[in-house]
């Protein structure tokens, strides 16, 4: 099958480059939207703020609904220091080193965008010699130095700066010329642009699914909660499209899509991955199957909601997951594939 590569990179790069951390998805979801709306599709905003999209099929008794979430990493302001530093609450789970030297923007109430860097509150080697490699870095002494004129807490006060507000990271978002994406956020916006090219390769190609399909974009589900809601009620089949996690012990690779067997809330619904390993097998995909100790999906947490459907998971493998990742346009191609032989399938 042929679908449309660069739209599914170009959009990935986009979406991207707009911030959007847990509980600040609205851009995000509006950039998602308006694909959607481009393509022709139906949409609707939950209460939540989460997007649906509907394709409608041949069979509109049951729907097929595939989730990928929008959320990602970030951080709150948690305090202002007396020095006009700014100490952060995590958005997400992430070893605090693997932010330290970031560049980031902190998104005020009223008063627009600040940028800053993210450092160890003693950070200069020239200062403190070798104990700046003897911290254990941490939410007491990782810090946001702002790029403006501050000494006190008042300074930074009446820049419009204040506790609650969302620090972006920086993406950082780089293509090579070798087929790799780098960029901070690839879980889960690379699965978004994933489900965009399916979205994309059905309406291109005039193309009816077999089951009326949703395409849930959820923007809660690095918290656990993104799609325990709003999952369209006719779903009886629900397949979150998420990142995999290569490294040490796992099957997991930059290269392939992965079909998900077990993670930390038990397994994936056994006939639904048969059904997905069959496609792979009959459309030579190639992929993997892992187990992922420490991970949960959107399908999980519909589970854990009460939703009777059968659950499973796919998607492309991201190196340093939650750190400075990693895929390769391979897995993204056999991702898409497998999505698209997936709505097709009896």
């Amino acid at each position: 099958m042929t679908y449309n590569k660069k739209y599914v990179i170009d959009s990935m790069v986009e979406l991207l480059k707009t911030p959007s951390p847990t509980g600040d998805t609205y851009k995000a979801i509006t950039l998602v939207e308006k694909h959607f709306t481009n393509l022709g599709i139906k949409t609707k905003r939950t209460i939540k703020n989460a997007l649906i999209a509907t394709i409608e099929g041949k069979n509109d008794s049951k729907h097929r609904t595939l989730s990928a979430h929008v959320d990602t990493l970030g951080a709150m302001v948690k305090e202002i220091k007396s020095d006009g530093k700014l100490k952060l609450s995590q958005l997400g789970g992430y070893a605090w080193s693997t932010i330290e030297g970031e560049y980031c923007t902190i998104s005020t109430q009223d008063s627009g965008e600040y940028t800053g860097t993210i450092l160890l509150d003693k950070a200069s080697t020239h200062v403190f010699g070798s104990k700046v490699n003897d911290v254990t870095r941490s939410e007491d002494n990782i810090v946001v130095r702002i790029d403006e004129k501050v000494k006190s807490k008042k300074d930074v006060k009446d820049l419009g700066i204040s506790v609650g507000d969302f620090v972006y990271l920086d993406s950082r978002t780089t293509v090579t010329s070798s087929g790799f994406i780098k960029s901070r956020h690839l879980d889960d916006k690379a699965c978004v642009a994933s489900i965009l090219g399916v979205a994309e390769y059905l309406i291109t190609n005039g193309i009816t699914p077999t089951y009326t399909t949703n395409f849930f974009i959820s923007n809660y589900e690095e918290v656990g909660h993104g799609s325990s809601a709003s999952i369209p009620p006719k779903t009886f089949e629900f397949l979150a499209i998420d990142m995999a996690a290569p490294g040490d012990g796992q099957e997991s690779s930059e290269y392939e899509v992965t079909i998900c067997a077990k993670d930390s809330t038990g397994p994936y619904d056994l006939d639904f991955r048969r059904k997905l390993t069959a496609l792979a097998k009959e459309n030579k995909l190639d992929y993997n199957i892992d187990i992922y100790p420490f991970y949960g999906s959107d399908a999980s947490a519909a589970l854990r909601a009460g939703h009777e459907i059968k659950h499973g998971l796919i998607g492309p493998g991201v190196d340093a997951s939650h750190s400075f990742e990693r895929l390769h346009e391979s897995s993204i191609d056999a991702t898409v594939k497998l999505a698209i032989s997936y709505v097709l399938s009896k």
